[in-house]
């Protein structure tokens, strides 16, 4: 498991080690991970200045904060070839139980104390509450949500507190602007100097790692930061990397940066691992010689020429790079909750929108918007139509190539992982099968054909629009056979939680949306992006005013006010319930206008939501809560966190073989008037 091993004794006892606290010795503070019912994996870093090659501390397991009740206690190695991190696997605790700990070394300095927790055993009935979050960005924004959390599980009883946190990626962004390079900042934000890459590479005006110090330095950039440090020692965090924790648009070993696509096995290796040196997680990696190093495979950044039936590069240092660290698990949590959690990035073929013979089907005339038929078409490649792909695809009064005719279908989980993660969907026997999904699942689809004429330029496409953000939302053959597995299996309990989008969305999981069947499976969500910018706030400095489509994505009000976001509002309600409200500014109006086959699956889309997500799944029925708060420009100073925008829950009974599942919607707290 990449730990040393510590083993707790039945038996208390109150501590005898000499220690004070000493948080300068261990400036990334402490963390937990990956709980199971006996064990947890905890985890700290401190760098010895004197050229040594390695050092040791011990690390104390207890039931109380004053360490009076030690259960634990062990000796662990750290070494500078591992840039001094530490990582030890405890063992023989007790299930759903609240831990405390913390390392010292030799001379007596401790590390700040870190509280973490066990998950309930596998057939315990109690409730499961954990929260999911992805995006943050401590280049350009302030983790006020971390403050948050804290500040509620705090006030909260302990039947109501988190059970364990889920990072489901982009805990590090790779892509880094310094401020003298773009001092007009970020949007509406100040960039914060956090890091500066030894090695790095500048691409246009911002920098990219290149080295496993590169990678490193980031990791302790962002540990750096007060608000994620404090909730790292406050609960155990079960970790995925998505794209940033590599490259922005990589896919495989490969990076792609303004258009071109490069093979970079060695930076793969090297933020492989990075993150294996900095989250404590119970993941695999081949042919160790040790529980305690990574042991990278040499490899060179070689071209690959060929890819197997499903997209994978067959390049040997490809495969070796893609092997070095298997992230994909699944961790249980009591008799209701399987978390099965899988990786996006490592395995999927490249993404057919995002190639440069995808841009004859972009237009500025619509922006973000691809014809839905175009997106399918491209997506399922020689599988399209049962075998039966067209040799061109109409676009407008074009008829552009068909470049994927001869291809095989898109996939993101790869074909080893999509077979495992079957399998363990088939196999759960807990009341709910949740998937730890990085990036989302929800269909995004607009109405583009109902525009009025005359309005703008013809919409080129037959009928619907989607938003090719490149995930799950259009590597729909694959999905598909996903869902169509659900259904024939006779699955039950099926819960998607999700990130990358920079938004909240809440809906139904269906194969397919009207005027094709209509059949969900499940429910999914997605959460807001910690502190990352949001596609609406990019919109807010990117769609020119004078756009004469605007109304449907920025609605402009009084001057000096931020405009209100119908992008909202057009993926929910469509072309006619934005135009009306654009009109009218009355929101019944507007919904009243509303195509109510565009998005039968959705409950809830807020395309600028900041903040995270909370899971209380239990024996009858399983919530998600969203919480929102404001855009995150500055570390608020208020031990809450600051303000909140609103508090959304959404509820979903636990449903039969033969029933659909239906998601109610309370507002709890503030306003989101154009996301509902």
């Amino acid at each position: 498991m990449g730990a040393s091993a510590a083993f707790a004794s039945s038996r208390t006892r109150t501590s005898t080690l000499r220690w004070s606290e000493r948080r300068d010795l261990y400036p990334e503070g402490v963390a937990s991970g990956d709980p199971t019912s006996d064990g947890i994996i905890l985890w700290t870093r401190r760098p010895f200045t004197e050229p040594i090659p390695s050092a040791a501390l011990t690390v104390e397991v207890a039931e109380d904060r004053e360490f009076r009740r030690v259960v634990a206690t062990s000796r662990a190695l750290v070494f500078a070839s591992e840039d001094w991190t530490c990582r030890v696997l405890v063992g023989g605790l007790r299930p759903g139980e609240e831990y405390w700990y913390r390392f010292v070394d030799d001379q007596g300095f401790g590390s700040r104390v870190g509280r973490t927790l066990t998950a309930p055993a596998e057939h315990d009935d109690r409730p499961v509450r954990f929260a999911f979050i992805s995006c943050q960005n401590a280049n350009c924004g302030a983790q006020n949500a971390y403050r948050r959390m804290i500040f509620e599980d705090e006030s909260a009883s302990r039947a109501r507190r988190l059970d364990f946190v889920l990072h489901l990626g982009d805990f590090v962004y790779e892509i880094v602007w310094y401020p003298k390079d773009r001092p007009q900042g970020m949007y509406d934000r100040e960039l914060r100097d956090i890091v500066r890459y030894a090695n790095g590479e500048r691409i246009q005006d911002f920098h990219i790692p290149t080295t496993l110090d590169d990678y490193r330095a980031i990791y302790r950039a962002y540990l750096h930061d007060p608000d994620i440090q404090d909730a790292r020692a406050r609960w155990p965090f079960v970790n995925m990397w998505d794209n940033h924790e590599f490259s922005w648009l990589g896919w495989q070993s490969f990076q792609k940066f303004q258009g071109t696509t490069r093979p970079a096995q060695t930076r793969k290796v090297a933020a492989n691992q990075a993150w294996f040196e900095y989250q404590p997680a119970r993941i695999r990696k081949p042919g160790s010689r040790s529980l305690d190093h990574f042991d990278p495979p040499d490899v060179v950044n070689a071209v690959v020429e060929h890819f197997d039936e499903h997209g994978m590069g067959e390049e040997p240092n490809n495969l070796a790079a893609l092997a070095s660290l298997t992230g994909y698990r699944t961790l249980r949590f009591g008799r209701h909750v399987d978390l099965i959690v899988t990786d996006q990035r490592s395995y999927r073929s490249e993404d057919p929108v995002d190639r440069l013979e995808a841009r004859a089907f972009v237009t500025e005339d619509f922006p973000e918007l691809v014809p839905q038929e175009v997106v399918e078409v491209l997506d399922a490649g020689r599988a399209y139509d049962d075998g039966h792909p067209p040799d061109g695809i109409r676009y407008g009064k074009q008829e552009i190539a068909n470049f994927r005719r001869g291809e095989p279908p898109q996939t993101i989980l790869g074909a080893v992982q999509k077979q495992w993660f079957l399998e363990r969907l088939a196999a759960s026997r807990a009341t709910w099968k949740i998937w730890g999904n990085t990036i989302g699942t929800l269909d995004f689809r607009a109405d583009p054909q109902n525009l009025p004429e005359g309005l703008s330029k013809p919409w080129p496409g037959s009928g619907y629009a989607s938003l090719a953000l490149g995930d799950f939302g259009n590597a729909l053959f694959e999905r598909g056979e996903i869902y169509d597995f659900v259904k024939a299996h006779g699955i039950t309990g099926f819960v998607t939680v999700a990130g990358d989008r920079h938004a909240f969305w809440a809906g139904l999981a269906a194969r397919s949306l009207p005027p094709k069947p209509f059949e969900p499976v499940g429910v999914a969500f997605v959460t807001g992006s910690l502190s990352a910018p949001t596609l609406v706030e990019g919109m807010e400095y990117r769609l020119p005013r004078d756009h004469p489509l605007r109304a449907l994505y920025l609605l402009d009000g009084a001057p000096g006010r931020k405009p209100e976001p119908t992008i909202n509002m057009l993926m929910l309600q469509g072309v006619r319930s934005c135009l009306e409200y654009q009109r009218t500014r009355d929101i019944a109006a507007a919904r009243a206008a509303r195509n109510p086959d565009l998005s039968p699956h959705l409950s809830f889309l807020d395309f600028g939501g900041h903040g995270y997500s909370i899971v209380h799944a239990t024996r009858d029925w399983l919530e998600v809560e969203f919480v929102c708060i404001p855009r995150p420009i500055e570390r608020s100073s208020g031990r809450e966190g600051g303000p909140l925008r609103y508090r959304v829950v959404h509820r979903v009974q636990r449903w039969g073989k033969a029933e659909r599942p239906r998601l109610e919607q309370r507002v709890i707290e503030g306003s989101a008037l154009l996301s509902i």
